[in-house]
């Protein structure tokens, strides 16, 4: 990995998690709707990353995240799902020709219909994780999966902005020596 690769994705990291601290905490929609957008440092990561060191980030941000909304290993814990489950949300989208070792989650570069598949699945599943955990309950299930799927489309939608307001339409060239 190159220094700017790795500079990159530590401001993006601190970046993410200053704006689900500072500004997502208190954003809710008729008090269903959550954003958990410091989900998005996970789904921006490389495609051919390192899947220790992916389970490895996915903890730290769910851990940085607990930290500040004491919720006790919860986004912790549904921040590694998301890690763990991201290589094979990803082999199940491969592309005939398979993934270029330059290619980025891109939206711009991977089209509009596979990113949207790729991170409303997986922000699915981490939503899924993060609120049957905090419940542990399933007299409210309904309620809960009416929060996690409003949570989901919410979240779903920063994402796509947030890569269409910030990320290159060109093909980003990442070198990993």
């Amino acid at each position: 990995m190159n220094n700017s690769f790795g500079i990159n994705h530590i401001i993006q990291f601190f970046l993410l998690v200053a704006l689900q601290v500072l500004l997502m905490d208190n954003l809710v929609l008729y008090s269903m709707g959550f954003c958990f957008i410091y989900v998005a440092f996970l789904l921006f990561l490389p495609l051919t990353i390192n899947r220790v060191w992916l389970l490895l980030l996915g903890f730290l941000v769910g851990f940085s995240v607990d930290v500040f909304y004491d919720t006790m290993g919860i986004h912790a814990a549904a921040s590694v799902l998301l890690a763990f489950l991201r290589p094979h949300v990803l082999n199940l989208l491969t592309p005939r020709d398979g993934y270029d070792s330059s290619d980025a989650v891109n939206i711009h570069v991977m089209g509009t219909r596979w990113f949207l598949t790729y991170a409303f699945t997986l922000i699915l599943l981490h939503h899924a994780a993060v609120f049957f955990l905090e419940t542990i309950n399933f007299q409210t299930a309904l309620y809960t999966l009416a929060k996690t799927l409003l949570s989901t489309l919410f979240t779903g939608i920063v994402v796509v902005i947030i890569q269409l307001l910030f990320f290159s339409p060109k093909r980003e060239r990442v070198d990993y020596r």
